[in-house]
């Protein structure tokens, strides 16, 4: 017996009732040997039934999905549900079924077991309650009890791997280039004459900001990841934050042809909040939207109050194809090719889990690509 189906985008959305579920989990949970075999496995581990319903899981499994749930919460949910996925909560279908969905790796591969396929992909998922990334390597198989179909779902929580690829591609990457560009001035300085030398030394004090920009960024990252940011609130003027952020990234590597401006109808507001961090927010989306512009095109950042909130805009000339509008804010993804940009994921992380804000972005081939960090007045703490 199912319930009855809702709308879907992308996989079936009707579920199997209490009943049904309770009878296929006793299946698993009444005979010893398919009890105790998946409890030696190292990763997470539950078996789906055809409605990608969880009617197993091991004890790996539970210490990924949150604290508050036990064993029996989790029976009748979807993996997405489980772990507390933004997604899962998108639609009354729950996971699986919106458009995001659609670039899942974990619904794909459990789709694929459905078919008959062993499949092994990579899923990211973003966790509603913690704003926690999790990178997580899945492997989806059929298989049959009692003439039943059903799918054994494994998933390794890879996110360590994910952030060690990060500090050595993007970040040393980054530092990288950072004191190469000092070398270079340093060493024209030394042959420069008394005319010149103001030129370099203004060079060499931009790459220093640069320099402790990328440090700082990273640290913060880190430690935002790790709960152990401490927030210091202040009284901040958002009109001296923004121009602060253009003008350290005017004169950036990713600035060379572009136009970097502040909007005209950029209003200046007082708030009490973290400075450093909206420093941080503000940056990188500058940053990224000098990386998605062409020579020639123009970056702009605003700001202003409404209501209660303040808010910080910035807006390029470029069009995100509604594959990649779907995956943003994931720690892993990047527009930018493998192993890059961390850019979208921090600004949500430091936005929504510290500075009590929200993010939006809006994109069209008419009017480029706008992303929008609203922030309340007064952060309390």
């Amino acid at each position: 017996m199912e319930l009855k189906p809702d709308s879907t985008q992308f996989a079936p959305a009707e579920r199997a009732v209490a009943t049904e579920v309770k009878r296929q989990s006793r299946l698993f949970s009444e005979r010893t040997l398919l009890r105790v075999l998946p409890e030696v496995v190292p990763c997470a581990l539950v078996v789906l039934n055809a409605r990608r319903q969880i009617v197993f899981a091991n004890d790996r499994f539970m210490d990924l999905v949150y604290p508050d749930k036990q064993r029996d919460d989790v029976y009748g949910l979807r993996p997405g549900e489980a772990l507390g996925c933004i997604h899962a909560s998108r639609d009354p279908g729950g996971c699986g079924v919106t458009e995001f969905c659609s670039k899942c790796g974990a619904v794909g591969a459990i789709l694929a077991s459905q078919q008959g396929d062993a499949d092994v992909r990579e899923c990211r998922i973003l966790r509603g309650k913690t704003h926690e990334a999790l990178d997580l390597r899945v492997w989806a198989s059929p298989v049959k009890v009692e003439g039943e179909r059903f799918s054994v779902f494994a998933a390794l929580d890879i996110s360590h791997e994910k952030r060690r690829q990060a500090l050595e591609r993007i970040f040393l990457h980054d530092i990288h280039n950072v004191a190469c560009g000092l070398s270079w001035s340093i060493g024209f300085l030394q042959k420069a004459g008394l005319e010149e030398r103001e030129h370099h030394l203004e060079d060499i004090r931009r790459l220093s900001r640069e320099l402790n920009e990328e440090i700082g960024a990273q640290r913060t990252l880190l430690q935002a990841e790790s709960g152990e940011l401490v927030l210091t609130p202040a009284q901040v003027g958002t009109l001296a934050v923004l121009r602060d952020a253009v003008e350290l990234y005017r004169g950036h590597p990713v600035a060379l042809d572009r136009v970097l401006q502040i909007d005209e109808r950029a209003r200046d507001a007082t708030v009490v909040s973290d400075r450093v961090l909206l420093m941080r927010v503000v940056c990188n989306l500058i940053k990224n939207a000098l990386e998605a512009s062409r020579e020639g095109q123009t970056v702009t950042a605003g700001c202003s109050a409404d209501g209660d909130a303040a808010e910080f805009w910035v807006r390029n000339e470029g069009f995100m194809p509604r594959d990649v509008q779907l995956q943003l804010f994931q720690r892993s993804f990047s527009t930018k090719g493998a192993g890059r940009g961390l850019g979208t994921y921090s600004v949500r992380l430091l936005t929504e889990r510290y500075l009590k804000g929200s993010v939006s972005f809006t994109s069209s081939p008419d009017e480029g690509t706008t992303f929008r960090v609203r922030c309340p007045l007064t952060l309390e703490p």
